[in-house]
C-alpha cells in the first residue's frame, strides 16, 4: 500500500528539487476550495512571465555545456498540446551539442488526438528502435509526455528512458486551465481510462516526472506519479511554457539522458 507521507528531497539547489520513489509523493496541500482556486489564478497569471526564463537560459549557457555527453543514444521530441515541432528544437540542437541523436515526433504540431497519436508515435518508435539496433529515449511536454508513457507502456522493450515535464499523469484534463475546453464528461473518462491503465499495466521503464508549483497550465498534484515501478519527481522553479527553455530543465534532461539505464538518482 502507497504512503502518502511527503518524502524528504535528495538533493536541493536554489531551482531544484528531487527524489526518487515507488510510493511515496507530495501531500496534497490543504486549503480550501476557493483558495485553491484563487491559486490556480494566479498561476495563470504568473505564465505571463514565461518570457523571462529565455534570459535565464541565455545565462545558464557556461554550466548547460559542462553536462554530462551522450554517446548518438536516439532520443525522440514530443510537442505539447497546439505546440509546432518546432517548439522543442531548441532543446533538440543543444542535445544534439551533447552527443545525442535528438529528433523530432515527425508529425508537426501536436493538435491533440491521443488515440491518433498513441497508434502512430508507437509505430514510429518501434522502426527507430529497430534501425538504431537500441531502445530510443522520449521526452515529452505537456500532453506530449501522455503520448510518451503510453508509447513506454505499451512498448517497453522500444523504450530506454522516458522524461516529462508539466505532464498530468491523473485526472487527464480535468487538472488543467483548459478543462472548460474538454467538459465535465470527457475530464471523467479521462481520469478512468487512465487510472485502469496505471493499475493494471503501470509504466516499467526509468521514468523522470519533472514538475512546477508555478505551472499556470497544469497542476502540479496531477503530474505525481503513484503507479510507475520506477520513477523519480523533480520539482523545477519554471511557469508551463517556460519549461521548454528552462535550463534547470534543459540541465537535468541531459543529465538523465546520459545515465545508464537502471541508474537511480543519488
Amino acid at each position: 500500500m502507497s504512503s502518502h507521507r511527503t518524502p524528504a528531497p535528495r538533493r536541493c539547489s536554489r531551482w531544484t528539487c528531487t527524489w526518487s520513489t515507488r510510493s511515496r509523493v507530495p501531500r496534497r496541500s490543504p486549503g480550501s476550495a476557493s483558495a485553491a482556486s484563487a491559486s490556480a489564478g494566479r498561476a495563470v497569471l504568473g505564465e505571463l512571465g514565461s518570457g523571462l526564463e529565455a534570459a535565464r537560459l541565455v545565462g545558464a549557457l557556461p554550466r548547460l555545456l559542462t553536462a554530462p555527453r551522450g554517446v548518438g543514444e536516439t532520443v525522440v521530441d514530443i510537442p505539447g498540446w497546439k505546440a509546432p515541432e518546432a517548439s522543442g528544437a531548441p532543446l533538440r540542437a543543444y542535445l544534439r551539442a551533447l552527443g545525442h541523436d535528438a529528433r523530432g515526433w515527425g508529425f508537426g504540431t501536436n493538435t491533440g488526438d491521443p488515440r491518433r497519436d498513441v497508434e502512430r508515435l508507437s509505430t514510429r518508435v518501434r522502426q527507430l528502435a529497430d534501425e538504431v539496433g537500441s531502445p530510443v529515449s522520449l521526452l515529452g511536454w505537456s500532453l506530449g509526455g501522455v503520448l510518451a508513457r503510453e508509447v513506454a507502456r505499451r512498448h517497453p522493450e522500444a523504450v530506454r528512458r522516458v522524461v516529462t515535464y508539466g505532464t498530468p499523469v491523473v485526472g487527464g484534463p480535468a487538472f488543467t486551465a483548459v478543462a472548460r475546453a474538454y467538459g465535465p464528461e470527457a475530464g471523467a473518462a479521462a481520469r478512468t481510462v487512465t487510472e485502469r491503465l496505471d493499475a493494471a499495466s503501470p509504466v516499467r521503464v526509468p521514468l523522470t516526472v519533472v514538475y512546477s508549483r508555478r505551472d499556470g497550465i497544469v497542476s502540479w498534484r496531477a503530474c505525481i506519479d503513484r503507479s510507475s515501478l520506477d520513477v523519480e519527481h523533480v520539482e523545477v522553479f519554471s511557469t508551463h511554457l517556460g519549461m521548454g527553455i528552462d535550463p534547470d530543465v534543459w540541465r537535468l534532461v541531459a543529465d538523465r539522458l546520459a545515465r545508464p539505464t537502471g541508474s537511480r538518482a543519488r
